[in-house]
Formats: C-alpha cells, sequence, structure tokens
C-alpha cells in the first residue's frame, strides 16, 4: 500500500489534519479535539491508512504535545517549520489567510515535497532535560523577584544598611537584629521573614534540580563540561535544544542556529557583519553565560577577548568574537561524543550492528535558514576546554 502523509496543524485544544497521498491528492480530513477521546478517535480514522506518516507543524511549539503522544505510540512523525507551511499556504493559493483546513492542507504538501525533515524521535532522557532545565529558569526568575521584594522590605526595616546581593545568612542575621513595635513594623518584619523564608525554599530547589542536571548529562556521557564555562545548565540546555547534532552540515550552520553568526551587511566595496538575532535566543544567552564565565577566569576565551580589545574592538563586538568561537567549541564537542557514542553502541549491540540512530529529537527546534553562515574573524578552530 502507497505511503499516505498526514498533515497536522496543532493547537492547545484542537487538531486538523489532512491525508495526502504522494501526488498530494486529498484522501481525508477532519477535526478532532487534544483530549483523550478525541485523540483516540484521530489514531482510529488514521488507521486506514497503514503506511503512514504524521507531519506536525512545530513540533517544538503548539504541536510539541502531540507529537510526543504520537511518538510514544510508535507512529512516525516528521516536524514541518511553520515558515515553509506559510510558504507553501501563500504559493498555492495566492494568499497568506489562515484556516486551520489550508494549514493542514500546507504541512502535508511540504512533507510531500521536502525529503530532508527531521523524523523525530522520542528520547526520555532529553525530553526530561528540557522540563528541568524550563523548570529551573522559572525558578531562577522566582527567586530574583523574592529577593527583590525582601530587600525592598529590608530597607524599610533597616534604612541605609540593605545589601545588594544579599545572602540567605545575611537577611536572617539583619532581621534578627531588628524588633518594631508598631504593627505597620511588625507587619512588614512578618512579610520580610516569610519572603526569606521562600527564597530558602526556592534555592533549595535549583540547587536539587542543578544536581539532576548534572546527573543526566554525565549519564549520557556528554563531555560538554570539559569546556571552559559550561556547567550542567548551559550543557543541559544545550542537549536538550539541540538534539542531534549531526543535523547541522557544519560549524557554520550551527552558529547560524545559535545566532552566533553574523549577517552580512556588506555594500559596495564596504565589508563588514552586522549582529544577528535570529537563531535559538535560549542558546544565545547559554553560550554568553559561558562567554562571561570565561572573561571573569584566568582562560584561553579571557586571552582571546583581550586580543580582540588590543585590536580595536569594541567590549560587544569582542564578546561576539567569543560566543562564535565558544559556539564553535561545542559544535565539535557534540560531534565528539555523538561520534564516541556510535562506537561504543557498536560493540554493546548485538551482532555489532549500531544503535545510535541519525533521527532527530523531539525536542529539538527548527533550523534558522535565514542567517548568514560567515565565521567571525579569529581562531576559531582552538577547542576551550579545562586544564588540568
Amino acid at each position: 500500500m502507497e505511503q499516505v502523509i498526514i498533515g497536522v496543524d496543532p493547537h492547545k485544544l484542537s487538531a486538523t489534519i489532512e491525508v495526502v497521498d504522494q501526488h498530494e491528492q486529498r484522501l481525508g480530513s477532519g477535526r478532532f479535539t487534544t483530549d483523550r477521546a478525541g485523540y483516540a478517535a484521530m489514531r482510529s480514522y488514521a488507521k486506514t491508512w497503514p503506511q503512514r506518516v504524521w507531519a506536525v507543524e512545530g513540533s517544538n511549539g503548539a504541536g510539541r504535545p502531540l507529537a510526543q503522544r504520537l511518538l510514544e505510540d510508535g507512529e512516525r512523525v516528521v516536524d514541518v517549520p511553520a515558515k515553509l507551511a506559510a510558504r507553501v499556504r501563500l504559493f498555492d493559493t495566492g494568499h497568506n489567510r489562515k484556516t486551520d483546513a489550508h494549514d493542514a492542507h500546507a504541512v502535508a504538501a511540504v512533507a510531500v515535497r521536502t525529503s530532508t525533515l527531521r523524523v523525530l524521535q522520542f528520547d526520555g532522557e532529553l525530553e526530561a532535560l528540557r522540563m528541568l532545565t524550563d523548570r529551573r529558569e522559572a525558578l531562577t526568575r522566582r527567586r530574583v523577584q523574592t529577593v527583590d521584594r525582601l530587600q525592598a522590605l529590608l530597607a524599610e526595616l533597616l534604612p541605609g544598611q540593605a545589601k545588594r546581593d544579599i545572602t540567605t545568612g545575611q537577611a536572617k542575621t539583619m532581621l534578627a537584629s531588628v524588633r518594631p513595635r508598631d504593627i505597620a513594623g511588625k507587619t512588614r518584619r512578618r512579610i520580610a521573614a516569610e519572603e526569606l523564608a521562600e527564597l530558602i525554599s526556592v534555592e533549595a530547589k535549583i540547587k536539587k534540580a542543578t544536581a539532576e542536571l548534572k546527573t543526566i548529562v554525565l549519564a549520557r556521557g556528554s563531555r560538554l563540561m570539559d569546556l571552559h564555562g559550561v556547567g550542567p545548565v548551559v550543557a543541559a540546555r544545550t542537549l536538550a535544544d539541540v538534539g542531534d547534532v549531526t543535523r547541522f552540515a557544519d560549524r557554520n550552520r550551527f552558529a547560524s542556529w545559535t545566532g552566533t553568526a553574523p549577517l552580512d551587511a556588506s555594500s559596495g566595496e564596504q565589508n563588514r557583519h552586522r549582529l544577528s538575532r535570529a537563531g535559538n535566543r535560549r542558546m544565545n544567552h547559554m553560550i554568553h553565560i559561558a562567554a562571561i564565565s570565561q572573561i571573569r577566569l584566568d582562560t584561553e576565551g579571557r586571552a582571546y577577548y583581550r586580543r580582540k580589545r588590543a585590536e580595536g574592538k569594541k567590549s560587544l563586538e569582542a564578546i561576539r568574537c567569543l560566543k562564535r568561537r565558544i559556539s564553535d567549541a561545542i559544535y565539535r564537542q557534540l560531534l565528539e561524543d555523538a561520534q564516541r557514542s556510535a562506537v561504543e553502541d557498536v560493540g554493546a549491540s548485538p551482532g555489532g550492528h549500531c544503535r545510535a540512530s541519525q533521527e532527530s529529537s523531539a525536542v529539538d527546534l527548527p533550523l534558522h535558514i535565514d542567517t548568514s553562515d560567515q565565521p567571525l574573524p579569529g581562531p576559531a578552530e582552538k577547542t576551550l576546554r579545562r586544564t588540568g
């Protein structure tokens, strides 16, 4: 039986599908709710075509929950970037007006016409890393808000004695030193004590999440933390968002995806590049953390940064150069880890067959293709590793 494509336009409460053959002839369609009954009805409807591939739009966004459920049930799923679906919708209809039916057809058409779409694969460890990193980031934001409220209260209780970077121990000492007698002061101190208790609780949760991330990263055999400035959080976010590093053709494509490759802004005889705002901004932030850590410590990254400043580059320009170096180092380490894992799987598999999959994880992000692949100048091939 001929293989069919099931294009899916996913939403929180519903999913619209269209089934097409390899000639883009419509074979069926439907709209289903995303609750258990609706999902079961959609699966039952799709069983009419045993040789089926689900094409889900935005499997890292609105389509993630549905893609995850399909993968867990053993279905074959590919990811269709929203940009590609929008282009097909525009070319096929002559306009860009959106309806769920048009979207589902465009998603299916992209899957038929494009042979390089990412085939998704469920990876429980990567999904756990994604959830834990998201959780830790939320806790970090909560900690900042709690510290701000606590400092404001302490500034009122002890005018002129509040610290900017306060620790829980310092806050305890400051609270113990004040004994207001009026009702407003007593209320202020009680609320400050509650904020302090919340801060202690949040910091304990952050510490626990960080330890879990480190355990999973090491269990996967990743050596990302061998790089200067790359701790458990940066390594976990990198693994969760990158998924299968082989989907990037080279370090330039990887840098384009991380937003560390500059955009070509040359004109006439003038050759220059400007800052890219595209790419995966979470990964860009992780690389920025690694860059700042390298600059603060006695590392090769600090020496490289200072050379760039000596060449006349401004601080932010030098940091961008360093971020590109770190992006290249991360890419090389990911490749080395993948190759080492493949070799180990060959030795561990029965009959010597490699178990390493060339499919991408369902937690991957769409590859941005609208940024320049031009590398920044500088010795980008030198790996920035920890010494000793």
